[in-house]
């Protein structure tokens, strides 16, 4: 029997969770299997199976993850003592700077393609856009309709499809992110 592995070596789900996102992203949903995902770790496929029941629900786990540290960028930025419309722009920007900076966690939370996956992934990214979208209302004194937000939310998320995978971070767009960021601001104000 060989001794058990030290604290460093013990498979985590965050370690689990990281090859898995490569993977999924490199080769697609469809081609990744457990087995592959322990192959990256060099591990058995039983040890992924003790954190993860499937492929599915370690597939939700990732996209879960996305939505929770979006979330937090939206907490941080209402939580500052700053003027309404400031915040605003902030919260606009976080959104692009996640997207751009975590173009991995942005791809699985809203970029899937698997019609499949997609039935598992309601609950998260409606909360987030419920969340968003009340931290909107807050902030414009309940002026904007849902119909707005919602536009502003998909021309936030067009910005950061359009510019997540050319290789550039948030610092190499953030002027034309502030631009547009100030466009929205302006088309929301009554």
């Amino acid at each position: 029997m060989s001794p058990r592995k030290s604290i460093e070596q013990e498979l985590t789900k965050e370690m689990i969770l990281e090859a898995a996102r490569g993977l999924f992203i490199q080769e697609g949903y469809d081609h990744v299997s457990m087995r592959k995902i322990a192959k990256v770790l060099d591990c058995s496929h039983g040890a992924i199976y003790y954190h993860f029941k499937n492929k599915a629900d370690l597939f939700y786990a990732l996209v879960a993850k996305g939505f929770s540290l979006l979330d937090s960028e939206l907490d941080r930025v209402m939580e500052k003592q700053l003027p309404n419309e400031q915040k605003l722009m902030n919260i606009f920007l976080e959104y692009i700077r996640f997207g751009i900076n975590n173009s991995s966690h942005y791809e699985t939370m809203f970029l899937t393609k698997d019609q499949e996956l997609k039935s598992f992934l309601q609950d998260e990214p409606n909360q987030s856009f419920e969340k968003f979208t009340k931290a909107v209302n807050i902030l414009t004194n309940d002026s904007v309709t849902l119909q707005e937000v919602w536009f502003v939310f998909l021309s936030l998320h067009g910005f950061v499809a359009h510019y997540c995978f050319k290789g550039q971070c948030f610092d190499d767009i953030s002027v034309l992110a502030k631009s547009h960021c100030s466009l929205l601001i302006k088309a929301i104000k009554k």
